[in-house]
């Protein structure tokens, strides 16, 4: 099996993690700027990884309602699937960020080091629940429903 990119969509920066082959563990990656140049990055990482799926965070209100932040995540990923050869799907990611960021504190980190590793701790932290109901077989339900 090829590996899996999980995408922690922001508007300054685009946090990536990678799965690995067996699809069992998410690590993360590296974090890229959101500017016009982001999907022709994300789509140099498909080619050279040998990405076979890419599933992209949508940061929902806790209602479940979909606001400002989650259009622009799913324009994004709409975007994906136009120029990219392989499937793209979304994925409900609330709290990602904030569980991150309590992670990186656990671990000692001060917020002003870790600003760089956040967006990519949340992409690991989207695609690892990704890959837990995969693995157990579940559906995997799009955010964007």
């Amino acid at each position: 099996m090829n590996p899996v990119l999980g995408i922690d969509f922001g508007q300054a920066r685009i946090g990536l993690a990678i799965s690995d082959e067996l699809r069992f563990l998410a690590h993360p990656l590296q974090t890229i700027p959101a500017n016009k140049n982001s999907v022709q990055r994300i789509a140099e990482i498909v080619k050279d990884r040998k990405i076979d799926r890419i599933v992209v965070g949508i940061p929902r209100h806790m209602s479940g309602a979909i606001g400002d932040a989650a259009k622009k995540a799913l324009d994004f990923a709409a975007e994906l699937r136009r120029k990219l050869p392989c499937p793209v799907e979304t994925w409900d990611e609330r709290l990602t960020t904030v569980a991150a960021n309590r992670a990186m504190t656990a671990a000692g980190k001060k917020t002003r080091d870790t600003r760089k590793f956040i967006d990519q701790v949340a992409a690991q932290m989207i695609l690892q629940g990704y890959l837990d109901r995969e693995q157990a077989g579940l559906e995997t339900n799009p955010a964007d429903e």
